[in-house]
Parts: structure tokens; sequence; C-alpha cells
């Protein structure tokens, strides 16, 4: 567990933040050699923080055994060079066990995911949260998507819980945000984090940073890493032209190319990563692997955004 506060450590990222994929071995079971050399490819880039067992990370897939053993693979890996927070969810009693196993794992922080199948009202939801918080010394970021979708009162609410420090933002309603943001701006002023948490982030990005948020979640970074933090890098220095270039070139192919199957936003993902040399298995189902076209097209994406860095150059 590093020792600054994971607030401060998020809140100016020096590169973008690392949602790794879980990696498996052909027997199908979880593969620690390939997660941890995953893990290192990915804080060597220049990760600011590694966010393990998220929604990249199949968490959905993992039994608690497994969770916990990756979380301490990725705190090893780490080794207080970068936080790691951990994701969490399904109802509220499993969602603290898998708070208590990340806070005994040595995680700094928790990604609280929605709740499991149902559709909870508001002070479900905010009671849910809160008990999660309570259950663990480690901050807690809400992931608002799905069945977890917030009013601006409810995030006031969530923000002046003790142990909640944040909202990432997987809906993607600006307006919503809007309201929300400016809700607790005025009813529960502080140092309340926002992140930008749709699948490939970056292609939303700049609508994003409009409205104040500017930290974001990056798939990407798993496989193309120099790519995810050239789109970072020229965002935090106001380079335009080199945004465009690469939402243009790269990030608008990649996501026209995940619309194309269910469960992309991981399975492309992965797939990635085992074309850029790092094999790290299949997903699990539900989830199932893209097709052999899909791949191809794929490895083009990917040679094409390369090429636009050398363009750069």
């Amino acid at each position: 567990m590093t020792s600054a506060p994971l607030a401060a450590r998020l809140s100016v990222p020096s590169g973008p933040l690392f949602f790794p994929v879980t990696a498996y071995s052909p027997d199908g079971f979880v593969n620690l050699d390939a997660y941890r050399a995953h893990i290192r490819r990915g804080i060597e880039a220049g990760a600011a923080a590694v966010f393990a067992c998220c929604g990249t990370g199949e968490f959905h897939a993992l039994t608690p055994e497994e969770y916990e053993a990756c979380l301490r693979a990725a705190v090893a890996e780490s080794a207080g060079r970068v936080p790691v927070v951990a994701g969490a969810g399904y109802g509220t009693a499993l969602a603290v066990r898998y708070a208590r196993l990340a806070t005994g794992a040595g995680a700094d922080g928790l990604l609280a995911m929605p709740p499991y199948l149902v559709v909870p009202g508001q002070e479900g939801l905010l009671r849910h949260y809160r008990e999660i918080a309570a259950a663990t010394p480690l901050p807690v970021v809400v992931y608002q998507r799905d069945n977890a979708v917030f009013t601006p009162e409810t995030v006031v609410g969530l923000a002046r819980t003790n142990g909640i420090i944040g909202l990432k933002d997987g809906l993607g309603d600006l307006d919503l945000m809007q309201r929300i943001v400016s809700a607790v701006r005025t009813e529960a002023p502080g140092d309340f984090l926002y992140f930008n948490g749709l699948p490939t982030a970056e292609q939303t990005q700049l609508a994003y940073r409009g409205i104040g948020i500017t930290l974001y979640s990056s798939a990407v970074f798993c496989f193309a890493p120099e790519i995810a933090l050239a789109f970072h890098r020229a965002l935090e220095s106001g380079d335009d032209v080199t945004v465009r270039r690469l939402l243009d070139g790269f990030y608008r192919p990649f996501v026209e190319l995940r619309a194309q199957g269910r469960g992309y936003a991981v399975s492309l993902v992965k797939a990635g990563v085992r074309l850029r040399g790092l094999d790290v298995g299949k997903v699990r189902p539900p989830l199932h692997e893209p097709g052999e076209d899909h791949v191809k097209q794929l490895a083009q994406v990917i040679e094409r955004g390369y090429a636009l860095l050398e363009e750069d150059m």
C-alpha cells in the first residue's frame, strides 16, 4: 500500500490510468506470471495507477480466491511505485467481502461497481455504497453505469460520506454529469474526484474536459501504451493537433470496430494485448472472443496508430 493519500495521487496523474486485463492459461486458470508481466510492463510504460480486477480485468469472472491472488500480484509488482485500486461489486454483502479482501491484499483503494441484477432506488444505492465505505479503510470511487445511475442529490450524499472520494462515470450523460458536478461543488465542496469511465474514454474525453472532468480510464493503454501516453500528454499540454490526429486515425476506427461485438470492450482489448506479444489467454464466458476478421482489423488499427506516432517524431 502506498503512503500518500489516493485522492492526491490520482488528482493530477502523471500518465494514463491503467486497467489491466486478467491473464489466463490455456487450461483456463489464472496465469499469475503473465498477469504480473502485464502489470509490470504497464507501470514501466508510464501508468499513473493500476486498477486491478475491474471491468477490463473481468472482475465478474473471478472467484474470491483468484481475485485476492491477482491483487496481491498487482501490489507486489507495483511495490509502491503507483497506487493499486481494486474492483469490488455484486450485492452489498459480497461487495463488503471483496472490499475486505482488497484491504488485506494491500490495495490502495476500491472501485465500487454496480450491485448485481437489481435496479435499486436512490436510497438503496446510497445505503449500499455507504456500507461498502464503512467496511474498509480504503478510499472508494463509485462507478456509475448500468443499474447504478445517480441523481445529483445522491452524489452529494456520496460526497458527504467518509471514505468515498470520487465518481467514475460509465453512463455518458453529460447533462447529468454537469448537474452532478454543480450540485457537489455547491452543496458538498471539497476535493471530490470525477472520472470519465466510458469504454475507450479517450474518444469522449474532450467533451468531458469541457465540463471540468480531466481524469479518465484507458483500456487502450493495455495493448498500445505509447499511443495512450501520447494522447494523454497531448491533452495535458493542449496539443490539439496530436489529439485530433489520434482521434481520427486511431481511436475512432478502434471504437467503430469495438462496436461490432458485444463485450468487445474487454475481449477486443485482450486480443490487442496478445497481438502485442503477451499471451494473456482468452476471455472467460459469458464473454466471447472476437472473430478472426475483427482481430485482423484490430492489428491494422494498431499498426496505423503507431504509424501516426512516427509521423510526430
